[in-house]
């Protein structure tokens, strides 16, 4: 089934409003958590749990949780008005940075996933940087992996 967020510009009105709901952010990191990308991103994502259903609006998000397991396939989950299903894997980009490469989940559990046509597993991208203490996010991608261009995927073999 077609997604009505993501075959219509729906998308590209929820990465611009997530764009600017977490640049208006006041500094959320502080002098010892500056430094750490982890830090940052695990702040990133929390607010965005926290707002996630409110930015995007609930025409295109109902059913909304963040309720996962640290080893889930992803962060937040939630269904639009067509029972499409979305599971979405929050990966924050610190740009700064010189070597990146984050691991998304296994190409069984994608597998197992999409036996529902429904269903869509789901990156969303936060390119950032840090001024002073301050997240200065600078790109917003927000897109089923089928969307993604094998060249900048990585297949890896973990533990």
């Amino acid at each position: 089934m077609k997604s009505i967020l993501f075959f219509t510009d729906a998308y590209k009105d929820a990465e611009a409003k997530i764009k600017d709901f977490l640049n208006a952010q006041k500094e959320f990191l502080s002098g010892s958590t500056v430094k750490s990308t982890r830090a940052a991103g695990d702040a990133i994502q929390d607010i965005l749990s926290t707002h996630f259903q409110s930015i995007v609006g609930e025409t295109h998000c109902l059913n909304y949780s963040s309720e996962f397991a640290r080893r889930a396939m992803a962060d937040l989950a939630f269904e639009d008005c067509d029972k499409c299903y979305y599971r979405v894997d929050v990966k924050t980009h610190r740009t700064s940075t010189k070597f990146n490469m984050p691991n998304l989940t296994s190409v069984e559990r994608l597998a197992r996933f999409y036996e529902d046509d429904k269903n869509y597993f789901v990156i969303l991208y936060i390119g950032y940087d840090v001024l002073g203490l301050r997240v200065a996010v600078t790109e917003v991608k927000f897109v089923p992996i089928e969307f993604l261009d094998w060249e900048c995927l990585t297949l890896g073999a973990l533990g």
